[in-house]
């Protein structure tokens, strides 16, 4: 009997599935021929699919919709988009014809938002969400936006010192304002309290020192983020419960107050057994709003999603060719590819994060375990675990046959090229792939374009300071 590596998944996981099936023995994502890019792009290369950011953005506010009108809760949904999780033109881009407001994180998105009202891209009215620590220079150019007509900016304090900085800079400006709780960390952290925010039972006090008689503040916003994301865990509803006991001891001395950010955001697939119930979790976040609003005698806030890397995670893909196989011993097989994995997925190499790894071609191949290797010099380059198997399995295949194996990482959208640096210095000098848009037409049909080709040896120099 022959152990195909299509009886595995098929056996293993309900497939074909959302975002994958075979056409003709070969993968396709999103409905898109793997084979077809390959042949016409060759490897490695990157892509994104573009139309999967606003099916993201679509699920995730119709859900919310949903909850509030089953609730009969009575405030608004607003979506942000984290600008930091990609910064790319295309992808702003897409999510910005959904309308979603954005959240910024440095000084540079400030010109990026001002870059972006220069092209038509937004108007005044976005709002703004204005996180991260806040230098001179950042609430500077937070307050050249504002005053250039952005009148839905809001600045969310880190920290006490930055209210400190903000009112000498502010001069008589009004400026809204939203406060951090910081939230204890989960158990395994290195640390309790998160270094973002300020303290919960400080929070009250801050307030009613600073800011509830300072006329140069409008307060509306209580922002609290997980890191781990919204999860239905006894440690997430803690904190949760946490913040919202916050917000209504802060609602009561703040009519200004009016809104409530859930910040960190929704997990992305990123194996094919994946299974979270997005519709229960939100229906939970609403009705305990709510409750605690009944409880309380307030208002019910408006509430703000900060969602990055649900947003954007998984459009992104990035493909490989394999170009050898080595067997280094009786039990390790090592199967190696045509870039470095920790300058293309440096999240996998950094924190151990996961992605959905699929071989492209030879699914009617027996499988076997194997060790993915890059070509860098570095003996951390590998990667050798999924999330669910704890083990790589893939099609095992002979040299003989004509042609070699590929294999994607799929849902790798998110902070991928922005750890790596895009278009920088990597590790052994290995370039940074191609990078391929794809997207749909009005009628429907797809297309492709390159964004950027391979990167040079002559753009690499340059960076360096060699004469060319």
């Amino acid at each position: 009997m022959k152990n195909t590596y299509f009886d595995l998944i098929e056996q293993s996981y309900y497939f074909p599935q959302e975002g994958f099936d075979l056409r003709d023995d070969y993968l396709t994502f999103q409905g898109i021929s793997m084979k077809y890019l390959i042949e016409k792009h060759g490897t490695p290369f990157r892509f994104f699919y573009l139309p999967r950011i606003g099916d993201q953005i679509k699920k995730a506010r119709n859900l919310f919709n949903k909850a509030i009108k089953k609730n009969n809760y009575a405030g608004s949904y607003e979506y942000c988009y984290c600008t930091k999780c990609n910064h790319f033109a295309h992808v702003i881009g897409e999510a910005l014809k959904h309308n979603v407001n954005l959240e910024t994180s440095s000084a540079f998105d400030i010109d990026l938002i001002l870059n972006l009202h220069r092209d038509k891209k937004i108007d005044f009215d976005r709002i703004i969400v204005h996180n991260g620590y806040k230098t001179d220079e950042y609430l500077k150019k937070i307050l050249e936006m504002q005053e250039v007509g952005f009148k839905n900016s809001i600045i969310i304090f880190d920290s006490v010192q930055e209210l400190d900085r903000l009112e000498i800079l502010a001069k008589d400006r009004v400026v809204k304002v939203g406060l951090r709780m910081a939230i204890n960390e989960e158990s395994q952290s290195a640390y309790y309290t998160s270094r973002m925010g300020i303290r919960s039972n400080e929070i009250i006090n801050f307030y009613n020192d600073r800011i509830k008689n300072n006329p140069k503040f409008e307060l509306k916003m209580l922002h609290f983020f997980v890191d781990s994301g919204i999860k239905d865990s006894l440690y997430y509803w803690g904190e949760f419960q946490k913040a919202l006991k916050v917000y209504s001891e802060l609602k009561k001395d703040s009519e200004s107050l009016d809104s409530f950010n859930l910040g960190g955001g929704f997990p992305i697939r990123n194996h094919l057994g994946f299974e979270y119930q997005y519709e229960y979790m939100i229906n939970e976040i609403i009705s305990n709003i709510k409750d605690a609003c009944m409880k309380d005698e307030i208002p019910e806030p408006n509430i703000y999603t900060e969602f990055g890397k649900y947003t954007v995670g998984e459009s992104g893909a990035i493909v490989f060719k394999v170009l050898e196989q080595k067997q280094q011993n009786d039990t390790e097989s090592w199967y190696l590819i045509d870039n470095s994995l920790m300058n293309t997925i440096p999240d996998a190499w950094s924190i151990h994060e996961k992605f959905i790894l699929l071989p492209i071609n030879k699914w009617k191949n027996e499988y076997k375990r194997v060790n993915i290797g890059g070509i860098s010099c570095d003996h951390s380059d590998y990667y050798n675990s999924e999330d669910l198997n704890q083990e790589v399995l893939l099609p095992s295949y002979s040299n003989d046959e004509k042609e070699p194996l590929y294999i994607g990482f799929f849902h790798t959208g998110a902070y991928q090229d922005a750890i790596s640096g895009y278009g920088g210095i990597k590790h052994c000098l290995i370039p940074s792939p191609k990078h391929v848009i794809i997207d749909r037409d009005e009628k429907g049909n797809f297309f492709d374009y390159v964004y950027r080709n391979e990167q040079s040896a002559d753009e690499m120099f340059k960076l360096l300071g060699y004469k060319k």
